[in-house]
């Protein structure tokens, strides 16, 4: 992350240090008692069905999530239902939604704050206990939905820290 200042008509990008990243955390996610495990890019999709909503109304409704777990550019695991996340080394977690923080715009999904409510396997995630979403690009379904029971991927991005 960094910070862009003008300066006389320049553009000028600070790095800020790792630690201030937490700083910048939407106070509704935030978790200053804790320490960073691991932070990861993902790269996927966010499912939605066509469904009825509360009014009656056909709507897109969320389903599921699908994406990639990369770190430097490689596949270190995978996001799925649950919300789960599972690491190559075969240890995953399971959480629930604590807070959320609207998305830089109207496109992008929330930024969240989960609670690990499920852990499985010995590894890289076996000490989590709190999981955010940040820098999320994409993912909100637009649009009408027509017929009931159709799928709509919607690509998305975004940066997952693993906490204990």
């Amino acid at each position: 992350m960094g910070r862009i200042t003008i300066l006389r008509g320049a553009i000028l990008l600070v790095a800020l240090p790792a630690s201030n990243a937490m700083a910048q955390t939407p106070a509704a996610i935030a978790a200053p008692d804790k320490t960073i495990v691991a932070t990861y890019h993902a790269e996927g999709a966010q499912i939605y069905d066509c469904k009825a909503g509360a009014d009656g109304k056909l709507t897109w409704i969320f389903r599921e999530p699908i994406a990639s777990l990369l770190l430097n550019g490689k596949t270190v695991g995978r996001h799925y239902a649950g919300p789960t996340w599972e690491n190559a080394d075969g240890s995953a977690i399971v959480g629930k939604a604590s807070g959320n923080a609207p998305g830089a715009t109207a496109n992008d999904i929330p930024w969240l704050k989960l609670d690990v409510v499920n852990k499985r396997g010995n590894g890289a995630l076996s000490d989590v206990t709190t999981v955010q979403r940040i820098n999320t690009h994409g993912g909100v379904a637009q649009g009408a939905c027509d017929k009931a029971g159709d799928f709509r991927a919607v690509a998305y991005s975004a940066d997952y820290v693993f906490l204990r």
